[in-house]
């Protein structure tokens, strides 16, 4: 390890970025100075440059991963070499504003019946009943859950930002049969030690497997059950700032696309072209 990368690694760490996020910023700085076979300290604003129109043009990366390499390059130059001038004129690309991929609600009860464990099962509730990003449902701890005030405790959330959920009286009952069965101690879900919270490549395969089971034509992840979480409660009537605030969103305008994808809340739209008076004229 490079006196530098160790330099960026620990500046990350006490700012409060995640591991994964850590690993992503290195690794764009890493990308970068591969690109020029340079030292990224013995290059500037011109070969920051020439690298993004690279991934543009030559790879035709997406919007979300060249902006991800800008975050990391501009982290390093700021704050590793406190050269900011070198990257202040750097902007961001432009990303494609994507609908999310969501379920109907008969088909997350079709997924959970599928599930091929009774863990399984219940982590899959546990994504799904309060809308969590996997890290959140996989960084919680046994002491996070609160039965008396039906809160969920929500530790890692994205940012470092700490914020309460609502507790479902249907997955309470199921923790509670989990409970009984798996003696969790300190991480809700554990992985092949008590003392370490299950790994997310094996959520991601468990839910793999209950996609297939289920026979489910959709591209499901576990980022699919919470956007089906925010749009449920939308077409039952839940504000948008309430869903905001469980979901943990920064911004007000992230919650608002999941008015794009409830066919709910469309259809209790009007169009203006049926309170016009037009009257059918007579065929022939």
């Amino acid at each position: 390890m490079t006196k530098l990368r160790r330099r960026m690694e620990e500046e990350l760490k006490l700012r409060g970025y995640t591991e994964s996020t850590i690993k992503a910023y290195v690794g764009a700085v890493r990308s970068y100075a591969a690109f020029h076979h340079r030292p990224p300290e013995q290059m500037g604003a011109e070969e920051v440059h020439s690298y993004l129109v690279h991934m543009a043009e030559t790879k035709k990366l997406s919007g979300s991963t060249i902006n991800q390499a800008v975050c990391g390059i501009r982290f390093f130059y700021r704050h590793v070499l406190n050269r900011p001038c070198e990257v202040e004129p750097i902007g961001y690309s432009k990303r494609r504003r994507k609908l999310p991929i969501v379920l109907t609600e008969l088909e997350v009860t079709q997924l959970l019946a599928a599930a091929q464990t009774d863990r399984d099962r219940v982590i899959l509730m546990t994504l799904y009943s309060a809308g969590l990003r996997l890290r959140e449902a996989l960084g919680l701890q046994v002491g996070d859950i609160d039965s008396r005030t039906m809160r969920l405790f929500i530790r890692a959330g994205k940012g470092g930002k700490e914020r309460y959920v609502m507790l479902s009286q249907r997955l309470l009952e199921e923790l509670r049969c989990y409970f009984r069965q798996a003696r969790p101690k300190q991480w809700l879900f554990y992985g092949a030690h008590r003392d370490e919270p299950i790994h997310p490549r094996t959520v991601q395969r468990l839910l793999k497997t209950a996609v297939a089971q289920a026979g489910l034509p959709k591209l499901v992840t576990a980022h699919t059950l919470r956007h089906s979480f925010a749009t449920h409660l939308l077409e039952h009537g839940t504000s948008l700032r309430y869903i905001q605030e469980l979901l943990g969103h920064a911004s007000y305008k992230t919650t608002l696309i999941y008015t794009h994808v409830s066919p709910a809340s469309l259809g209790r739209v009007e169009s203006p072209l049926d309170r016009l008076p037009i009257e059918r004229k007579p065929q022939g």
